[in-house]
């Protein structure tokens, strides 16, 4: 099996070895998205990281051929379980019916202190 790296022009480069999704066996697996835009920048909050995140994993997604409405199963890691509601009501904005299957987890802490992270499996 042959495993394929994307990148995407003009994204933040990764903060540790990995990459930002793999093509392999007819699927994209999206590596966790944080909340930071192209500068670097994270906005303060919840609702805000949410889109951040779910318009990283777009561009990558695209940059592999592939739109939203391809993933299959999606991880959100979030810091506090109370922000669940703003994340979900603006996740839910980003997937056609039917969504995704989802995990949610959360988490005592996140890179660069984010409030979410979204990582994603997509059929090519």
């Amino acid at each position: 099996m042959t495993r394929e790296a994307v990148s995407v022009p003009g994204a933040p480069k990764p903060i540790a070895p990995y990459s930002p999704a793999i093509k392999a066996a007819g699927l994209v697996f999206v590596s966790g998205q944080l909340p930071v835009d192209p500068t670097g920048s994270m906005p303060a909050d919840m609702v805000a990281q949410t889109r951040q995140c779910l318009d990283n994993m777009k561009a990558i997604l695209g940059a592999a051929g592939v739109g939203l409405e391809r993933v299959v199963k999606t991880t959100v890691f979030i810091t506090n379980m109370d922000e669940f509601g703003k994340m979900n009501e603006e996740y839910g904005k980003y997937f056609p019916e039917p969504p995704p299957a989802r995990s949610t987890v959360e988490v005592s802490r996140l890179a660069k202190g984010a409030l979410i992270e979204i990582e994603a499996i997509a059929l090519q």
